[in-house]
């Protein structure tokens, strides 16, 4: 079996689990990390359906003076838009909510990277929807990496991985945070 073929019937497998067990929660227990703490820019994301919620944490973000960004799609690659809050600045295209607005330019002061993820493994590689939207923006953001998946989705199985795979520096569920060895 290819390696593509492995990855579409894992993320099948996952899409059915998190389903399954779905239950809404929050992800507040990243507010305290010290890296979220010293962050003045974070990248986060807008969560849909059974996705792990960002939407405290981006409130709480912006209630802090942090300059918070959003993912917006531009053909194959994520560019990133400062969000303010205010709903009238956002446009819902099927699943994805995104910012409108300028792209920013210069993400060098970016301090954290929440992202999305299916998956982790005990390495902090992360298996996401299969877009490779955040396998190309990972390597091009400094800050702390930190991936979101519900309770149940950390795993000690390694998960499939190709060369330009960036692993993360931790991960959180609703609960705890865990930090790869690095």
């Amino acid at each position: 079996m290819n390696q593509n073929t492995l990855k579409k019937q894992l993320r099948d497998r996952y899409r059915r689990e998190r389903v399954q067990k779905f239950i809404p929660t929050n992800f507040n227990v990243i507010l305290k990390a010290p890296e979220i703490v010293s962050a003045t820019t974070i990248c986060s994301y807008f969560s849909y359906a059974q996705e792990p919620s960002t939407d405290e944490i981006n409130k709480a973000f912006l209630a802090d003076g942090k300059r918070l960004l959003l993912p917006r799609v531009n053909g194959l690659i994520i560019e990133w838009v400062q969000w303010d809050g205010n709903p009238t600045n956002l446009k819902t295209t099927k699943n994805l909510t995104e910012p409108t607005g300028p792209a920013v330019t210069d993400t060098s002061d970016v301090g954290a990277v929440i992202t999305p993820a299916l998956r982790i493994d005990q390495e902090g590689y992360r298996m996401g929807q299969g877009g490779g939207f955040y396998d190309r923006a990972l390597p091009t953001l400094p800050g702390w990496k930190i991936g979101l998946v519900h309770a149940g989705e950390l795993t000690s199985e390694t998960l499939p991985r190709e060369s330009h795979d960036i692993p993360l520096d931790a991960a959180a569920t609703p609960s705890l945070i865990v930090r790869f060895k690095r």
